[in-house]
């Protein structure tokens, strides 16, 4: 049979049913999937060198024996770590593994095997070493190969190394006569942006030029240009698509008229908005005023004052006679948010409910009918806002508290009821004003970088486990001082899995150390009605410290709490660690932060720690985490389209993604519909991907 790039690849010659299951399940369904399984890397073998010459920072390929492998325990924590040492005449070197490439990945190697180990070398308390370098056994290569530069694939378990660069060959091969079908995008996109056709892109990825193997290895070849440039271009050209779907709907469109009503607002609350606030506010109320439905992220940092422009807006959305809904992730924020909104509102004559799971089944049905009968201006909530049973009278916006990307499903249900709101989403993780512009593209992007005044900068320090007495013996001293403080872990109960410090031991564990202090523990599995008295405690000073779980890292707010303590803070991410510091800092006393590592932590988990010690910008730190952990901490659900990205980097490659979203622009301002001749197969790429992308 001929090959096409959608062949399924068990027909290609020398995979079969058998070894097309193994593909499968690595995601390879077809031949064009195989043909566009990149190189993760490149070797050059003119570098190879010996174990003595190796430099940090070089990415190298190099000829030794397996001296010995070994496994090691992780300090008291069940977890492995890996070690393969290998040797040549001239010394010794480490390979290190955080977990295993796939399960008999080091049981292959023998003392003195001949191998090849490509990867970047590391520094490790002054000596050299890999860690997860690619190790093959010399028999499994193609050794013959004379080529200077090769690519090195991602290894998998029943597909040997060379086995898979015989069957891309073969692909390749099969693929010349259809090259013309393998392009989507149209000639004057190609030739305006000098961007190589994606048939000899693909051959280049595979068959580097060994003139140019530094552009290679950076990913900075026009084939790897041309590769980024359209995993960028597809999700920024449906994002553009999509704002224009919602631009063609109907909102509530407001009356300029009622704008007073902010002006009420401004003159009960005891302090003045800040710059970025005040344009904020202005942006979301022009975007109400429109026919079509606002979409807009408001981006601060913590305890910017995001919820004061939400509430502002919500109080204009009132005096036209529309209703608002504030969703939030949890029910202690929702109880929180619902007290502030009822204090400012009710001096406005205007009225607000809380709808939470937890309510009595009569409580919901009294605020149920309220809604339906435009009694009610502003409910509170969690997403029990939106469920079946729940209906609104008039209701003009929506505002999202944390939600990373909210979007579809809430947008769906919500027009299932015959509603097109007006949508607000608030985020507390800070991206740079570049990127949000362009990943969020379906959205306008305000940001509140200002803080309110009479906010103190938040002293962070980064300790090992041996310190944590001390830190204890620290917050003791706060505590006497008549403040308050938060112990955080990162899981509920002991797991036999993994060994880490756990709330519950731990609650008890220090209230046996210090019984003089008054502590409270807070989890997520504790019932709704049992959490909220143990905030209302807290909040009244009758708890001195809360031992919690991360259900504290969204919104609480205790200005006498001055400091927070994060046990085993390697297990989170910086966006996460900035959003639990910023639960103090609240009041007028000085407040720290103190980031507890477990034992056996790894050098980059420490220095990426000491990132929160050199900076409280939520915009610096957001970057830092964004360049670490990639952007699955942004943008959460795979809606976003971003988790799955095989070449492309948010940060490296922002300039491409700059490119990319203006030629997405460009093609839809001449070809809204996508419906020239010409523009045939990028309709049919749009189409493939709609789900797949935006969820």
């Amino acid at each position: 049979m001929a090959i096409e790039f959608d062949t399924p690849i068990q027909y290609l010659k020398g995979v079969g049913p058998k070894l097309g299951d193994v593909f499968r399940r690595r995601g390879i369904a077809t031949v064009g999937d195989l043909i566009q399984n990149y190189p993760r890397a490149y070797q050059d073998q003119r570098v190879a060198q010996n174990i003595s010459s190796l430099k940090v920072g070089q990415y190298v390929s190099l000829k030794a024996q397996v001296k010995n492998v070994r496994v090691l325990n992780m300090g008291r924590s069940h977890r492995k770590l890996y070690e393969v040492n290998l040797m040549d005449a001239t010394g010794i070197v480490r390979c290190l593994y955080f977990r295993s490439p796939y399960r008999g990945y080091f049981e292959r190697f023998q003392a003195f095997q001949p191998v090849r180990v490509t990867g970047k070398v590391t520094d490790y308390k002054g000596r050299v070493q890999f860690q997860h370098p690619l190790i093959e056994p010399v028999e499994e290569q193609s050794e013959e190969i004379k080529d200077d530069v090769l690519p090195i694939y991602t290894e998998s378990e029943g597909v040997k190394p060379g086995k898979l660069k015989q069957l891309i060959a073969r692909g390749l091969e099969a693929m010349e006569e259809h090259k013309a079908s393998i392009e989507y995008l149209p000639d004057w996109i190609l030739k305006k942006y000098s961007l190589m056709p994606k048939y000899e892109s693909i051959i280049k990825l595979h068959r580097p030029d060994a003139g140019h193997i530094d552009e290679y290895i950076e990913f900075k070849s026009p084939a790897h240009r041309r590769f980024i440039f359209d995993e960028f271009f597809q999700l920024e050209l449906q994002m553009i698509l999509k704002k224009k779907r919602i631009q063609s709907d109907q909102a509530p469109e407001m009356d300029k008229i009622y704008l007073s009503a902010i002006d009420e607002f401004k003159k009960l609350i005891p302090f003045e908005l800040t710059g970025d606030q005040q344009t904020t506010l202005d942006e979301v109320t022009e975007d109400l005023c429109k026919p079509y439905p606002m979409h807009r992220m408001v981006q601060g940092d913590v305890g910017s004052g995001k919820t004061m422009v939400a509430l502002m807006a919500a109080s204009f959305v009132a005096k036209n006679k529309k209703q608002s809904a504030l969703m939030v992730p949890t029910e202690i924020l929702s109880e929180q948010h619902f007290k502030n909104a009822k204090e400012w509102f009710n001096q406005l004559g205007l009225s607000v409910e809380l709808l939470t799971g937890s309510m009595k089944a009569g409580q919901k049905q009294q605020v149920i009918d309220k809604l339906q009968s435009g009694e009610c201006d502003l409910v509170v909530g969690t997403h029990a806002l939106i469920q079946e049973g729940v209906e609104f009278n008039n209701l003009g916006l929506v505002i999202v508290d944390e939600q990373h990307r909210f979007g579809v499903e809430q947008r769906k249900k919500l027009k299932q009821k015959g509603l097109s709101p007006h949508f607000l989403v608030m985020t507390a993780t800070p991206i740079p004003r570049t990127l949000a512009m362009t990943v969020y593209g379906d959205l306008e992007v305000s940001i509140i970088k200002e803080l309110p005044k009479g906010r103190q900068p938040i002293v962070t320090r980064v300790v090992y486990e041996s310190k944590k007495p001390k830190v204890l013996g620290f917050l003791k001293e706060q505590i006497e001082k008549g403040r308050q403080a938060y112990v955080i872990y990162p899981l509920v109960e002991d797991s036999e899995k993994i060994d880490l410090k756990n709330a519950t031991d731990e609650f008890e564990t220090l209230k046996g150390m210090y019984p003089e202090i008054k502590f409270g523990l807070l989890h997520g599995k504790m019932k709704a009605v049992e959490k909220e008295a143990v905030m209302e405690l807290f909040r009244k000073g009758e708890i001195q410290v809360l031992v919690s779980t991360t259900v504290i890292e969204v919104g609480v707010d205790v200005p006498n709490a001055n400091m927070i303590v994060i046990e085993h803070a390697e297990r989170f991410g910086l966006s996460q660690l900035h959003q639990l510091r910023g639960r103090v800092g609240r009041g007028q006393h000085k407040s720290y932060c103190v980031l507890i590592l477990g034992y056996a932590v790894s050098e980059e988990s420490f220095e990426r720690s000491k990132i929160m010690e050199r900076t409280s910008d939520g915009f610096k730190v957001a970057e830092a985490d964004l360049e670490i952990r990639g952007p699955g901490e942004f943008m959460g659900a795979r809606q976003s389209g971003l988790t799955g990205f095989k070449m492309a980097n948010l940060v490296r490659d922002i300039e491409i993604l700059k490119l990319a979203r203006k030629v997405a622009i460009e093609l839809v301002e001449k070809d809204p519909k996508l419906s020239r001749a010409e523009h045939a197969s990028l309709q049919t790429m749009v189409e493939a991907n709609q789900e797949k992308i935006l969820g």
